[in-house]
């Protein structure tokens, strides 16, 4: 009955011409029952959660995001992440298995991935840092999302001026990936690196400038000054 309320609420707000818009985002042919913007997902999310979710137990909220993820869709699988992001202060370590089966078993899309890294994975790994290894296994996998999971679920620690060891060494497993979207997501780690390690993360750039490739570098040198970022990208070799 909660999924098609869900659904309900969905196909009330969904708006044709928004899969045109969304279609720009996304290398891959999106095949989405429902398009909605943002922000009026993340509102229906929000208003399903205050009524009909919130009061529940961990167990079977977690349970309910189960059986939007099997539903299918991008967004019930938006609703799944939004939700179990909200459990953050009753997570535990054990927890870690189930968000890694989420990331293999529905994460298909850049946006999917860093929604589920950013708001739960990563914020799972700040607080048990050492679920890392676990995580940096994903740099060797053949699945491209992992690879960029590997990066991108660093950033919540890191912006908060820890684990500046998994990100340098993550990003050197990534550092020749050929992918673009995996380039980007250790790029972005990168960047959000310089903010609190600008020394550190300069050095490696520096080190490893002649074999990153260039997207990636761009990202990681983002937030220095135009000297320091013409100083990385001088093709002196």
């Amino acid at each position: 009955m909660l999924i098609r309320m869900v659904r309900r609420e969905l196909a009330r707000h969904d708006r044709p011409e928004n899969k045109i818009d969304a279609q720009r985002f996304h290398k891959e042919k999106l095949a989405e029952r429902f398009v909605l913007k943002t922000p009026v997902l993340r509102k229906i999310s929000n208003d399903i959660y205050r009524c009909e979710i919130r009061n529940r137990s961990k167990k079977e909220i977690l349970s309910i995001c189960d059986d939007l993820l099997a539903a299918g869709g991008g967004p019930e699988r938006f609703m799944a992440f939004d939700w179990a992001g909200k459990l953050h202060r009753r997570y535990t370590s054990a927890d870690f298995s189930r968000f890694e089966l989420w990331l293999k078993k529905y994460v298909t899309n850049w946006g999917a991935c860093d929604h589920l890294c950013g708001s739960v994975i990563g914020i799972l790994l700040r607080k048990y840092p050492r679920l890392a290894p676990r995580v940096k296994k994903w740099t060797g996998s053949g699945n491209m999302w992992l690879r960029r999971a590997a990066a991108v679920s660093l950033i919540p620690a890191v912006r908060k001026g820890t684990g500046l060891a998994d990100v340098l060494a993550t990003a050197e497993k990534l550092l020749t990936d050929k992918e673009d979207l995996v380039q980007k997501g250790y790029g972005w780690m990168l960047k959000e690196a310089s903010r609190e390690f600008p020394r550190e993360v300069f050095e490696f750039v520096l080190l490893n400038r002649r074999t990153m490739p260039r997207t990636a570098l761009r990202y990681a040198i983002e937030k220095y000054p135009a000297a320091k970022r013409r100083q990385a990208m001088k093709k002196d070799w």
